[in-house]
């Protein structure tokens, strides 16, 4: 997995695909899969692809194309803190997703997550825009611009902290709910992949 910075010229929907590529995501970038694949270190620990995650992550993709962030698990944790910072206004799964994912930043990279938190909370993100060919038809560097994403935050300032820390808290309840539904999945999961083997 690789960090991704699309062109300024390119489309957005140009960006998404070579992203796509870039990653080896497939053609569609696994929107259709039943399960997304995720792995906790070397623990797979595989989730269903509900409908609401497949609402937010074709944002969160366009997200990578725009931001940087890699795919990898720090990157990941990265892009978590980011799109809590600049709120992921009525998409539930990514509040979920991504206030886990920043506790896991805060453990494994907490100044930049800090940093990628701080960036959110002085820019903007796509999760109000309407996903459609209007918005595909975009230029990065446009999209960009418009969000906030072409210059470098300013400092920290105490709200930021202060909603870092509340956030943080959140994280920390969601992430050990998730962790206990997905822990017995996962057990379950590779018991069955041990089966299909023989």
């Amino acid at each position: 997995m690789t960090a991704y910075f699309a062109a300024s010229d390119d489309t957005l929907a140009h960006a998404r695909d070579d992203y796509f590529r870039v990653n080896g995501f497939g053609a569609n970038g696994g929107y259709d899969d039943a399960w997304v694949d995720f792995k906790l270190g070397p623990i797979p620990m595989p989730f269903p692809n509900t409908p609401s995650r497949k609402r937010a992550v074709r944002f969160h993709d366009l997200h990578h194309a725009l931001t940087g962030y890699a795919t990898d698990v720090r990157g990941e944790f990265e892009i978590s803190a980011w799109e809590i910072g600049s709120g992921c206004a009525d998409h539930v799964a990514a509040w979920y997703l991504n206030l886990s994912g920043m506790v896991g930043g805060i453990l494994a990279a907490p100044r930049r997550t800090f940093a990628a938190f701080v960036r959110g909370r002085h820019s903007r993100n796509l999760y109000r825009a309407a996903y459609d060919d209007a918005l595909l038809g975009r230029r990065i560097g446009e999209v960009r611009r418009e969000l906030g994403l072409d210059a470098p935050p300013p400092p920290a300032r105490a709200a930021d902290v202060g909603w870092f820390v509340l956030a943080s808290l959140a994280g920390f309840a969601i992430g050990m709910v998730m962790l206990l539904m997905l822990v017995p999945a996962a057990i379950v999961a590779n018991v069955a992949a041990l089966f299909r083997r023989r």
